[in-house]
């Protein structure tokens, strides 16, 4: 027995070996994945970095943004009645005592008053909250005004007026627009020489905030000669003080004065003195400070080379946005400019700054390559320029930023929604206007994207060598004895297909809601349409429109369709060269005419099915018929499917028997420069490129005037010659189409109806100019 369990024991355990070395083998031989990284991890992934830890508490980042104290404290100054009796728990004896030390170390005129102990009570009964987050925030911010107020000899207790004036918010503004810790105004801190401009504003900026407040503190004592006046004067302007002890008799104590002074400044200095005593006796009523958000010495400051972003330093640093915006509150934009002779810092924690000095030159490599991805289409535009002109073909790499939309389902949450469009949750709450980090269920979020294309001239077709042109069906009458002499072949041809864009117009519908205030004229001029085609469109019989009604607009516009051209060109061969050679003693007779043959080109026009499209509306917006739509696309029936790509045209351009010769030419296309117009609107109008029309009018930059004359573009002219003699006359007038003028027309608004036709070629046809056109006349388009 004790054998057989012995045996069992020993297989077990060589068995588990086995199998274990089995598993392990099996393990190595998986390939893991290749992780892609992007070229900011890469950059990242080279940053010598220091160990410290973060100085900043994420969850105090709240108080950034919040104007919750702001707006409360400024309510309670602007509301609160002084000689309303409080009922809180604090002896007025004892209240005397504390304010008797207060008086005593301070300059300010501390006496106790029943309106001073109703202000103070109403703050440690509904403040108390308040207080905590106040004097947690005032950790980083009293130093720096506590080092400002010594430099300039200034009462160190000028420091709780931020409280009073802000709740230590640098993004604080009142409703008049006091901006800032100090809140200042506009033209107030541009006198004290803050700098104000789109990317920065210094007013809240605490450091050169508090250096014009001190300046502006100086000058009012030398003024007043009492620090209470200057607190007043701070508030309402000295202005304002002034008139307030002249209609008091001459009295210059605050108390004596006070009835006198604005309203909102009446509560100012009792709200003041009752911050400074909360503040000096937090501990006695039980009013324990929160958190440091940060301290002021643990941050460093360094000056930025190059333009960026928050989000960039963000994504660099590993370090959030809003903490960004706390240290450097004054960027309006959270950007960071770089100006030619100017200075800009940015300050962040010591160990940030650490990384950023250590890595300086790959930080400035990373911001060069977010750079590149800008959209410089004349710095493009000068590149292609200085490239060789023989060269017919042109491609360049840019970049185009793309709207799209997610549809927030259930379990979607805004951090895998960020991975998946590869951008920042911060950026999806700033284009989605969301204030928290909750993804909104069944809503439709925009999303940005940056995507690369690739550009592409008009030339990138290659051309082809045309060895003689005079082999095109040239070839002379020879006599019947003498055929078997020589051998002639007709010429062979190669197939080359060029695609071009046309522009068609389409009936497009549209729908408008009826806001408050409209009216059919102003919806017709909206939408460029007349009032009567409103009104029958929507079979509305008088003038009137019902708030919330959605009007039916037809409007025609353009649609680009791509043309597949098929161009049949000759080419040599051996067998050629025997024909054209001379035959010995042979002398051809004369034709009577002779025939020049121009090759067949045909021109077949392609439309791809979209979603709700029939055959029948396929042939009624291309102008055709059913019939030739089912022949050209050997269709049975009239069943067509999404994105079928459909001829929509089948036409010989020339025909043997019509032509006897014709001759091409080449045409310019000119255009007239109106009011206002520039090189990038006139070659959108004749869908060209700016470096075509540069180069066909010998331009060496993109500056134009009104009334100069360009080249837009060439066409080729088909001069030809009939058998009759009034064929090009025909021609001519086959050509000229007439349209009759609508109410509601313009000739800008014909003009696009006609891809191609320039207003100026219509007031030319007709001698007429553009006011004069009238709903009835009949105007001539074409030559």
């Amino acid at each position: 027995m004790t054998l057989k369990n012995k045996i069992t024991t020993f297989l077990l355990v060589a068995s588990s070996t086995f199998y274990g070395q089995e598993v392990v083998n099996q393990l190595d031989s998986i390939v893991k994945p290749e992780i892609k990284i992007s070229y900011l991890d890469s950059i990242k992934a080279t940053f010598i970095n220091d160990d410290m830890a973060s100085c900043i508490d994420s969850l105090w980042m709240k108080e950034l943004v919040s104007l919750d104290n702001y707006n409360s404290l400024l309510q309670d100054i602007k509301t609160i009645d002084v000689d309303k009796t409080v009922e809180y728990e604090l002896p007025t004896e004892l209240l005397k005592e504390r304010l008797k030390k207060l008086d005593e170390k301070s300059p300010f005129n501390i006496e106790y008053n029943i309106g001073l102990e109703n202000v103070i009570k109403s703050f440690l009964k509904n403040r108390k909250k308040g207080f905590e987050r106040l004097m947690g925030i005032s950790q980083f911010y009293f130093p720096i005004f506590e080092e400002e107020l010594a430099k300039n000899n200034i009462p160190l207790e000028i420091k709780y007026l931020a409280v009073v004036e802000s709740a230590l918010n640098p993004l604080a503004v009142s409703r008049v627009g006091a901006t800032g810790l100090w809140q200042f105004m506009y033209q107030t801190g541009k006198q004290y020489g803050l700098n104000i401009t789109s990317y920065e504003d210094e007013r809240s900026d605490p450091l050169r905030a508090s250096q014009a407040a001190s300046k502006y503190m100086q000058n009012m004592y030398k003024i007043f000669g009492d620090w209470d006046l200057v607190l007043a004067s701070y508030n309402s302007g000295p202005g304002n003080v002034a008139k307030a002890i002249r209609r008091s008799g001459g009295q210059q104590n605050y108390w004596n004065i006070r009835k006198n002074l604005p309203k909102e400044t009446q509560g100012y200095l009792p709200a003041f003195l009752a911050t400074m005593y909360i503040f000096e006796y937090h501990k006695e009523h039980g009013i324990v400070p929160n958190k440091a958000v940060a301290n002021h010495f643990a941050t460093d400051t360094i000056m930025v080379k190059k333009h960026m972003t928050f989000k960039q330093i963000s994504a660099l640093l590993d370090i959030p946005i809003a903490e960004i915006q706390f240290f450097n509150p004054s960027y309006k934009r959270n950007e960071i400019p770089a100006i030619t002779g100017e200075n800009n810092f940015l300050r962040l924690p010591k160990d940030r700054i650490a990384i950023f000095t250590s890595n300086e030159d790959k930080v400035y490599a990373y911001l060069n390559y977010e750079d590149s991805k800008r959209e410089r289409p004349y710095e493009r535009l000068a590149t292609v320029k200085r490239t060789d002109t023989t060269n017919t073909s042109y491609s360049d790499k840019d970049y185009v930023t793309r709207t799209k939309y997610h549809k927030v389902r259930k379990g979607d949450n805004l951090s895998t929604i960020a991975s998946k469009y590869s951008v920042s949750i911060e950026d999806i709450k700033d284009w989605n206007k969301l204030k928290s980090n909750q993804a909104p269920l069944g809503r439709n979020l925009k999303i940005l994207s940056t995507e690369k294309i690739a550009f592409k001239s008009n030339n990138d077709i290659a051309s082809k060598t045309i060895i003689d042109s005079t082999l095109v069906n040239k070839t002379p009458t020879i006599s019947k004895e003498k055929t078997d002499d020589v051998a002639i072949n007709e010429p062979k041809s190669e197939k080359i297909y060029k695609t071009e864009k046309v522009v068609t117009n389409k009936e497009v519908t549209k729908y408008h809601k009826v806001k408050k205030g409209d009216n059919l004229g102003e919806i017709a001029s909206k939408y460029d349409v007349s009032i009567t085609d409103i009104k029958k469109w929507n079979k509305i019989k008088g003038s009137n429109v019902g708030l919330g009604d959605n009007l039916k607009i037809v409007k025609t516009e353009k649609v680009t369709t791509t043309i597949k051209k098929e161009v049949k060109q000759p080419f040599t061969s051996k067998n050629e060269d025997v024909a054209n050679a001379e035959p010995k003693k042979i002398e051809p007779k004369k034709a009577k005419k002779e025939e020049v043959i121009e090759e067949v080109t045909k021109s077949e026009n392609y439309y791809i099915v979209a979603k709700g499209d029939n055959l029948s509306s396929i042939a009624r917006n291309h102008k055709v018929t059913l019939e030739n739509l089912k022949e050209w696309n050997n269709l049975i029936d009239t069943n067509v499917k999404v994105g079928t790509q459909l001829i929509i045209s089948n036409q010989s351009l020339v025909t043997k028997d019509e032509v006897v010769q014709s001759k091409t030419e080449s045409k310019n296309i000119e255009h007239i420069v109106g009011k206002g117009e520039f090189l990038g609107t006139i070659a959108r109008k004749y869908n060209t490129t700016i470096n075509t029309i540069l180069e066909l009018n010998s331009l060496s930059n993109t500056n134009i005037k009104q009334g100069d004359k360009l080249i837009v573009g060439k066409e080729d002219v088909t001069l030809k010659k009939s058998k009759e003699d009034d064929y090009a006359a025909n021609s001519k007038k086959a050509k000229q189409k007439l349209y009759q003028v609508k109410r509601g027309d313009t000739l800008t608004s014909i003009s696009r109806q006609f891809p191609g036709v320039t207003i100026a070629e219509i007031e030319k046809w007709n001698n007429i100019k553009a006011e004069n056109i009238q709903p009835g006349m009949k105007l001539k388009i074409g030559g």
